[in-house]
């Protein structure tokens, strides 16, 4: 495979890492987010629609209230969040405007994007910024969202993005080259791995996953965000940011740093949905033969294949589907509560109206509910 997968893309995600953006810890590097800006306005006079993926407002609003080092409390963090977005905001706004284009602040956290109203509000309105010509710069609100500072995880939030808006592809500019066939720290014989598939697990082994030794500052999150923006068709690059013109290069066609292919089909808006949640409520336990039948024949989850329920959920919530060995295989909309589905579990549905006094559904998670995962 030559070449970039981002020639052709019409809709990109980038997304810039901290050590990009700011200047060792003195806050925002005016001079870096000039230059991404006027990529940016390059790919965007091209015909390309971009949404910008960026790092750094705690360590502007670190550098603004004069502090010497990163806090650890979150209440500190936050408020770091909530002064340094300030600066950010400022800076890309005058930079982009100079570019002739205007720009526009968006601030997500997971839970927007797992509530499904907020989920369809947050699609509309990144679509009608694009439409007009507008630069999204979207940051995850880290000045309400625990959860997130302490992941400090935007490769996640590029991938669920890059899905949101139903993007081409997702580049993700770090300070490393690309991913490794082993950590080169350490490793003298590690190759730069130039192309792959999205999702392959040796990939994770290879970023310091499970079952490895290597650990090459978090690399496994952008191979995680990759299998995630998957899903939806993208592909994903991996690449330094300190590349001279990297965006307009890759747009060109030139292969930089590493590409992962996406192999997966497109998947419909609402089961993209709920392959995005990243915190669920609860799940069920199936038995073998249920597993084969969602697996293999493509049936709905019926209660009859259940043999244990984890947590508390409500009707409509987003479950999790798990085989006997805890191996997430699907997700699926559940027609029925956590104490429900308790009382139900192992029943064939003739019997749900005598357990429960009713009957919603016949199944516990219609398979048109239901996304499969494996």
């Amino acid at each position: 495979m030559s070449g970039s997968v981002i020639k052709h893309a019409r809709r990109i995600v980038v997304k810039v890492g901290s050590s990009l953006v700011t200047a060792g810890g003195r806050g925002l590097d005016h001079a870096a987010l000039s230059r991404w800006a006027e990529q940016i306005a390059a790919l965007a006079g091209q015909g390309k629609e971009v949404v910008l993926v960026s790092s750094g407002a705690i360590a502007e609003g670190i550098s603004r209230l004069g502090w010497k080092k990163r806090p650890k409390s979150v209440r500190e963090l936050q408020a770091a969040a909530a002064v340094g977005q300030m600066g950010m905001v400022q800076a890309y706004e005058s930079i982009f405007r100079a570019h002739g284009l205007n720009a526009a602040q968006v601030l997500l956290t997971h839970e927007d994007l797992t509530d499904r109203t907020r989920y369809l509000n947050a699609r509309s309105s990144l679509r009608t910024l694009l439409e007009l010509r507008v630069v999204p710069i979207i940051n995850e609100n880290d000045a309400i969202a625990t959860d997130e500072i302490r992941l400090g995880d935007n490769d996640t939030l590029g991938a669920l993005v890059t899905n949101l808006v139903e993007a081409n592809c997702l580049i993700i500019l770090t300070d490393q080259p690309g991913l490794y066939t082993a950590d080169p720290r350490k490793d003298p014989e590690a190759t730069l791995v130039m192309n792959a598939h999205a999702g392959d697990p040796e990939l994770e082994h290879m970023a310091g996953g499970a079952g490895s030794n290597v650990g090459t500052g978090g690399m496994l999150t952008k191979i995680q965000a990759a299998k995630r923006a998957a899903r939806s068709g993208a592909h994903t690059v991996i690449c330094s940011g300190r590349e001279e013109n990297v965006l307009l290069r890759l747009a060109a066609g030139e292969a930089i740093g590493t590409q992962l292919i996406s192999r997966q089909e497109t998947l419909a808006a609402r089961r993209q949905w709920m392959a995005d949640h990243l915190q669920l409520r609860g799940g069920v336990v199936l038995d073998n033969g249920a597993v084969r039948a969602l697996q293999e024949d493509g049936k709905s989850l019926l209660s009859v294949g259940v043999k244990g329920v984890v947590g508390e959920f409500q009707r409509g919530e987003v479950v999790a589907i798990v085989d006997s060995e805890g191996n997430e295989i699907a997700r699926g909309l559940t027609n029925y509560s956590a104490s429900e589905t308790r009382r139900i579990a192992g029943k064939p549905s003739t019997q749900i109206e005598a357990e429960l006094g009713y009957v919603d559904e016949p199944e516990l998670i219609h398979r048109d509910n239901l996304v499969m995962l494996a």
